[in-house]
């Protein structure tokens, strides 16, 4: 497609306490393949406390010509923050960024061509996940997010040969008229608003796309109590969601609520798997520290989840007075 006749993309960035990795993330956007005439970048913050909304003015100030707008968000939760990137957009296609990644050169150029190649009504990438501190303890933690044992059978984290159809993905690209036809994010559904979201499109016929040349770098939580904390939080919005209706959740998001209400039964047959795959990691890794920090972070991420989703469902079950 010519350059003239390519749609104008709207970059939505949720983001609350970024300074770390904002101007990181505007960086990789800033130097995308795709013409800057054709976007347009807001930053929808949830009322940072940090340096952030600073952080931000300041690379507004040192690139003028860029197409970048600072929104406030009183919500202060992604859901929110999406409908209102939404609602100030001025493009055809909608990209939701994650403002805790950066992403390749030729991300938006990719996600526009097959967005409007495929058919989709969805398209997003793999997700490499990277140690956001340069220490083995967040490599550890990095790597627990990128194997199977700690992610089970999710694509976009894992990846795949080919661009395939799938239930979900991250960081997803529309076409703004599907807001007009499905509604906007649902502000209920905290924390699984893509999930919510990709299932209502999938629900009215729709399709989601995995492109595994479509790639975004991801940097989580660089210590245990707040990996563990995170874990939680995604655990317990999975069951909590039952509230609103969502039926999206699959066995793979219920496999850590199985894991630790059966705990007596599992732990062992668990403990061998865990330190099976971290042996595993440790040697493809060359580096023997890794063979004792794995299960910490498989551990983390399981018991974590598992634990949040327990509470969630327990918080579900008492307010419809089951």
């Amino acid at each position: 497609m010519e350059q003239n006749n390519l749609p104008v993309v709207s970059l939505v960035i949720p983001c609350r306490n970024e300074e770390k990795f904002i101007e990181k993330c505007l960086e990789s956007i800033l130097n995308q393949d795709y013409p800057k005439e054709k976007m347009e970048v807001l930053v929808v913050d949830g009322m940072s406390e940090d340096k952030t909304r600073e952080k931000i003015k300041n690379f507004q100030f040192l690139n003028p010509n860029f197409q970048l707008r600072l929104i406030d968000n009183p919500k202060k939760i992604t859901p929110a923050a999406m409908n209102v990137g939404i609602k100030n957009s001025k493009g055809e296609i909608i990209i939701k960024i994650d403002a805790h990644s950066t992403y390749s050169k030729n991300y938006i150029s990719k996600c526009v061509k097959y967005l409007l190649e495929s058919g989709a009504d969805c398209v997003g990438g793999i997700i490499k996940t990277l140690p956001s501190e340069n220490t083995i303890l967040a490599k550890a933690i990095a790597l627990s997010l990128s194997h199977p044992f700690g992610v089970g059978s999710s694509y976009f984290r894992r990846g795949a040969k080919e661009p395939k159809f799938v239930d979900t993905v991250a960081f997803g690209c529309y076409k703004k008229e599907i807001f007009d036809h499905l509604g906007l994010y649902n502000e209920k559904a905290e924390r699984i608003e893509d999930l919510e979201l990709n299932s209502r499109i999938r629900k009215s016929g729709g399709k989601i796309l995995l492109v595994p040349e479509i790639v975004a770098f991801y940097y989580p939580k660089s210590n245990l109590k707040d990996f563990f904390k995170h874990n939680f939080s995604d655990g317990f919005w999975t069951t909590y969601s039952f509230k609103i209706g969502l039926r999206a959740v699959g066995l793979r998001h219920l496999i850590p609520l199985f894991f630790v209400l059966t705990l007596p039964i599992s732990i062992w047959p668990y403990i061998l798997l865990s330190l099976f795959f971290s042996a595993q990691i440790a040697i493809l890794e060359k580096d023997f520290r890794l063979f004792f920090l794995m299960p910490i972070a498989f551990f983390c991420r399981h018991f974590g989840y598992g634990l949040g989703s327990i509470f969630g469902l327990i918080k579900f079950l008492k307010e419809v007075k089951i």
